[in-house]
């Protein structure tokens, strides 16, 4: 089945297609806020549920991306769960084969685009993002629905969603240790901001400060108009991407802190090019972890 919505859906469009109802639709809000605590302490990230019961896009259902789209076993926060364990959180939100899902959050999109890949990454490709997210569907006149009532999820009929994973979106640590030492050919880009990327936050929730040795900067929030929290148009992303070399790689991986940030890039390439980038999930999490890793600073 082809996509009837592209990767990057306007409030409008989506609006539209909801009203036609001719379309298998599933629309998530994934909206989570992240904590920093003390110096090397882990990040705490809080699902945004209140926030959607308050306001979200009509018929649209939650989705915990901490909990229900992650494996809570592993050392890291939001590490990619078992193939059949996020197809079946996925289908329980009433997503199948056959479902178009349009994602969306209220924080930045980087929530949104982490869905966006983790279904791509499954296999799944009639998935969207809602360009703006809840800012921008507010700022377009659309109404918005709230209460218990209306979460769609509660009254969602399971789906059955097919894993077909692609692995090649994901990178793994020794991939991304061989793009560092120069031993295998790739771009490492972390899409986290200047500061942290040259080790001079504020404060710094991962065990040491820094970047993988030989990295790139392509911060996630450049790809955005700061006015209206949209995605820029392809053509200047495309800009942004080839200024910064991820076009031109061969095997570019991004990163971030703990792989929500990271797929912005990757969802930038995607929109602009038509370009697919893998993710390292375990991103500054797991890379700083281990004090014989080399990190750079500066």
């Amino acid at each position: 089945m082809t996509s009837a919505l592209p990767a990057l859906v306007s409030p409008e469009e989506l609006h539209a297609t909801t009203a036609a109802g001719t379309l298998p639709l599933v629309v998530l809000d994934a909206s989570t806020a992240l904590a920093t605590h003390g110096e090397g302490e882990p990040y705490t990230a809080q699902p945004l549920r209140a926030a959607y019961l308050d306001a979200h896009v009509p018929g649209a259902a939650f989705v915990d991306v901490t909990n229900e789209l992650s494996d809570t076993g592993a050392p890291q926060l939001f590490t990619v769960p078992a193939p059949d364990a996020l197809a079946a959180a996925l289908g329980a939100l009433g997503i199948g084969d056959d479902t178009h899902v349009v994602v969306y959050d209220n924080v930045g999109s980087a929530w949104a685009t982490r869905v966006w890949w983790l279904l791509r990454w499954l296999g799944h490709d009639h998935v969207s993002v809602l360009d703006g997210g809840l800012g921008a569907w507010r700022a377009a006149g659309l109404p918005v629905a709230g209460g218990a009532e209306d979460d769609a999820a509660a009254r969602a009929t399971p789906g059955r969603l097919t894993p077909r994973v692609r692995p090649e979106l994901l990178a793994t640590l020794p991939q991304v240790e061989q793009i560092s030492t120069g031993s295998a050919a790739g771009l490492l880009v972390n899409a986290l901001d200047p500061a942290t990327f040259r080790g001079e936050q504020e404060v710094s929730p991962y065990p040491r400060r820094g970047r993988i040795p030989g990295s790139v900067n392509l911060p996630l929030f450049t790809f955005l108009d700061p006015a209206t929290g949209r995605f820029l148009p392809p053509a200047e992303l495309r800009g942004l991407l080839q200024d910064g070399g991820l076009l031109d790689a061969q095997g570019a991986v991004t990163y971030c802190g703990g792989g929500i940030a990271a797929t912005v890039p990757a969802f930038a390439a995607y929109v602009a090019a038509g370009v697919d980038v893998a993710v390292y999930d375990g991103s500054l999490s797991e890379w700083t972890a281990e004090q014989g890793r080399p990190v750079d600073v500066g």
